[in-house]
């Protein structure tokens, strides 16, 4: 299959069957999906939505983490992976967004990454969020499904790598959902260990499939024959 046709196959299916994809933190405005995304570097959804609660309550806007300081902070996200480094970056970011930027969300890649804890993929996924610009945030699952499924060469060895070919590809009014249907689907069925092709609906434009296919449906095979 060529990567057009590739292209195309993922496209259509998910437009169809995942017309609807957003993120899975949970935040009311611009600055607590910042302070979210922030957060839930090398850290799951799940754990950030559970600290972000009590944190958001106390600390609403920029004003209040600029004037908190890291005593004050860390209780907050020390559950979270590198509470440390985080509270820093907290609050230096909301000292920044004040002193900066009037308290205002940056709406520009090039903005958002003075703030600090703020790198490239962070702002694409603020900016592709918030104001649904073209931009696409690559995290581990967009960098696996991507290659497993045959969008990015297989040599591509960053996430810079593998944005600029998924950009180059992806019609633009597509890009920023597109960020999300491929962190859903490596999220819940393409998972890194053990990629549930056997529940996958997209396995007939997969190249990993394509690749693997005797191998997985052997596997199937004696799955489905030790449950009898």
């Amino acid at each position: 299959m060529l990567k057009k046709e590739r292209y195309k196959a993922f496209i259509d299916h998910f437009s169809t069957h995942m017309p609807v994809a957003e993120t899975e933190l949970n935040y009311e405005n611009p600055f607590q999906l910042l302070i979210a995304v922030v957060l839930s570097a090398q850290c799951t959804d799940k754990r950030i939505n559970m600290v972000t609660p009590a944190l958001f309550k106390d600390f609403p806007t920029p004003e209040h983490l600029a004037a908190s300081n890291f005593d004050e902070l860390f209780p907050y996200i020390k559950t979270v992976s590198y509470p440390n480094n985080k509270t820093k970056h907290l609050l230096g970011l909301g000292k920044m967004l004040v002193e900066d930027f009037n308290s205002e969300i940056p709406s520009s890649v090039k903005e958002l990454i003075k703030l600090p804890g703020v790198g490239r993929k962070t702002a694409n996924v603020i900016t592709s969020v918030v104001w649904n610009q073209p931009n696409m945030a690559v995290d581990t699952h967009v960098f696996r499904v991507s290659k497993r499924l045959g969008l990015v060469q297989q040599n591509a060895k960053t996430p810079l790598e593998v944005e600029l070919q998924l950009v180059k590809h992806i019609p633009k009014e597509h890009i920023h959902i597109a960020h999300h249907w491929l962190i859903l689907h490596g999220r819940y069925v393409c998972l890194a260990r053990k990629p549930k092709c056997e529940a996958c609906e997209i396995t007939h434009f997969c190249r990993y499939f394509e690749k693997n296919q005797a191998k997985i449906e052997m596997e199937n095979d004696l799955f489905s024959s030790s449950k009898k």
